[in-house]
């Protein structure tokens, strides 16, 4: 029963909560939270401007992004401004107080990450992300295989 704690998928879990936290604590004081990072990377980085694609973008659920959207909004990082296309629509912004902390943010969590990394060779952690992005890209097709064999 022990061995199911060494298993990739109980490590790998551990591992984004420990992140998570030690991410979330280093977040908190600039008004950020985790969750909203890759919502913040997208706006910033014009991957993404709507809810649907944010979310898509995210890996999260529609009306988990809604929520998510509502505090960001809330709290002043982001606004919403008519589609000029789709007039049931709305793009999402980020705020100049976003923008403006956004950097310091990025900087905080790449500290964070090398922290974690220590004792790691360039060339292991280069490895060690080449092996999660792989790990990603497995999960999600197997995700898409079930999501597909549930519809009807």
């Amino acid at each position: 029963m022990l061995a199911v704690l060494s298993t990739p998928g109980h490590l790998v879990s551990l591992a984004a909560r420990l992140f998570a936290r030690l991410s979330e604590a280093r977040l908190k004081p600039l008004g950020f939270g985790v969750g909203q990072l890759p919502v913040l990377v997208a706006l910033q980085s014009r991957q993404a401007d709507t809810q649907r694609d944010l979310a898509r973008f995210a890996r999260i659920e529609q009306p988990s992004m809604a929520q998510m959207l509502a505090r960001m909004e809330r709290n002043g990082l982001i606004s919403r401004a008519p589609d000029p296309e789709d007039g049931r629509s709305s793009r999402i912004l980020l705020t100049e107080a976003a923008r403006t902390r956004l950097p310091n943010a990025c900087q905080m969590l790449f500290e964070g990450n090398g922290e974690a990394l220590s004792g790691f060779t360039e060339a292991e952690a280069a490895q060690f992300i080449a092996l999660l992005t792989r790990l990603i890209a497995n999960l999600d097709r197997l995700a898409s295989a079930e999501e597909g064999s549930h519809s009807c």
